[in-house]
């Protein structure tokens, strides 16, 4: 039973009692009192379906964010690697065959010691080139281009 059924219940049994409401103080008073519980349960009715109609709404957003979240994030997560930032380098060491992660100062030194073996060798950059795995070559320049 809600609030409102209740009240109404009680101001049922206060006209059933034939209580004088407008000579009797006790009948004013009742009669007041019972105004007022009407009028809270009207409130508290309003509020549970405010409060109803806003959770929905709260579900909806949500869901809304859910979707915004994923095709924002997942493509990012996808996309990076720990090794795709451009200040580092992948170099395999000649002596043991390590792969090495190394930046640009090392590159400017032109000389790199091997964290594995311990042995220092020369970087020659005149064989990385960016279109070695395509067949028609880049355009770039290099002597690494496919010959027609």
């Amino acid at each position: 039973m809600t609030i409102s059924e209740k009240v109404a219940y009680l101001k049922g049994l206060a006209e059933g009692l034939n209580i004088d409401t407008e000579k009797s103080k006790e009948g004013k008073l009742i009669s007041v009192m019972i105004g007022i519980l009407e009028e809270i349960g009207m409130s508290i009715e309003d509020l549970e379906e405010n409060t109803e109609a806003l959770g929905e709404e709260i579900d909806a957003i949500s869901d809304d964010l859910s979707d915004v979240e994923k095709a924002v994030f997942e493509d990012e997560d996808d996309d990076e690697c720990c090794c795709d930032d451009d200040d580092f380098f992948e170099v395999d060491c000649p002596n043991c065959g390590e792969t090495l992660m190394i930046d640009e100062s090392v590159l400017d030194e032109g000389v790199i010691q091997c964290p594995g073996c311990k042995q220092k060798f020369a970087l020659d950059l005149s064989d990385d080139c960016c279109c070695e795995d395509e067949e028609d070559g880049c355009g770039c320049g290099c002597e690494d281009q496919s010959e027609e």
